[in-house]
């Protein structure tokens, strides 16, 4: 009788949890709805200034979660009633939260902060502040530089915006080589000359590989080359540069020096096209080929300058 006694307890305190549970979503969501109410009325400041005074105090409550999920509706209001200062500064809440619950990195998580990212006007300050809090919060998460998932998403809206050397850049930092390339033949197209078709993808590669992302580079190269218009669809190529690239990838899953060193040797006339290049090839050599560091290398900073 006595474990069938402690059982009901049990279920009793679990149906309780439920019902308490049950009512604060509906005590949040009846909030939720005034301040709905005063935003579709043009009441903007009064709106704003009680979701701030919501948050706080659901904050010193450490109901962290509700806090995140009221901002984060509320911001999206805002946003769609074009009212970005009041939009923005919820979705720097939306963050607060995250850093103060110290919340595990989560997927969904990462998806809002990309959407609240994608709303914001892409030329404001307080978009580069968000995002570089946004990164700097993520890194708790598998990516040291910032979650790949969210480097990722945001790559993802920036190409939809044609800010293809934004877009560039986080796709590095993402695991996502086929939608990287993806971009970079409607960069091609869009922004770049005909004989610098295979320029693009090549320092794509080469920053990859920079990054000990192999795979990426691999994934990135046969999807561009597969699907540019102006490029054929199997090697060996027309261009010089992507023969090197092929050869190249090869040679790292290979890694013999002897070859690595020959390769580079004979593609000089096509490696001087982009003075970086040969920095690339230094760092690669370094990582997939034990060649030793240059003394004067001025690779510490390359791929903060140029990634």
């Amino acid at each position: 009788m006595a474990f069938c006694w402690e059982q009901t307890i049990t279920m009793s305190e679990q149906e309780a949890l439920k019902c308490s549970s049950a009512r604060n979503r509906g005590g949040t969501q009846r909030v939720e709805g005034k301040l709905r109410a005063s935003v579709e009325k043009g009441d903007y400041y009064e709106a704003h200034q009680m979701y701030r005074t919501l948050f706080f105090r659901y904050i010193s409550q450490a109901k962290h979660t509700d806090a995140r999920e009221l901002m984060y509706s509320g911001a999206q209001l805002f946003f769609s009633y074009n009212q970005l200062n009041s939009a923005a500064d919820l979705s720097m809440l939306v963050l607060e939260s995250l850093e103060k619950s110290e919340a595990k990195v989560e997927d969904e998580d990462l998806e809002h902060l990309a959407k609240l990212f994608s709303l914001m006007d892409p030329n404001s300050p307080e978009r580069v502040a968000f995002v570089s809090r946004a990164l700097k919060w993520s890194t708790g998460g598998s990516g040291k530089l910032g979650a790949p998932k969210l480097h990722q998403l945001l790559a993802v809206t920036l190409w939809k915006e044609q800010n293809y050397s934004e877009s560039r850049y986080h796709f590095l930092h993402s695991s996502d080589g086929e939608g990287c390339a993806q971009m970079l033949v409607e960069y091609s197209a869009q922004r770049g000359f005909r004989s610098e078709v295979d320029m693009f993808v090549a320092q794509a590669v080469l920053q990859f590989l920079c990054l000990k992302n192999k795979n990426s580079a691999s994934v990135v190269f046969s999807t561009y080359t597969q699907k540019h218009p102006s490029i054929e669809k199997d090697p060996p190529f027309v261009q010089p540069l992507l023969n090197f690239i092929w050869f190249l990838l090869l040679a790292v899953d290979g890694g013999k020096l002897t070859v690595f060193t020959v390769l580079c040797e004979q593609y000089q006339p096509s490696l001087k096209r982009d003075p970086m290049y040969n920095e690339y090839l230094d760092r690669i050599g370094q990582l997939f080929f034990g060649v030793p560091p240059k003394q004067s290398s001025s690779y510490g900073g390359l791929l903060g300058k140029c990634l």
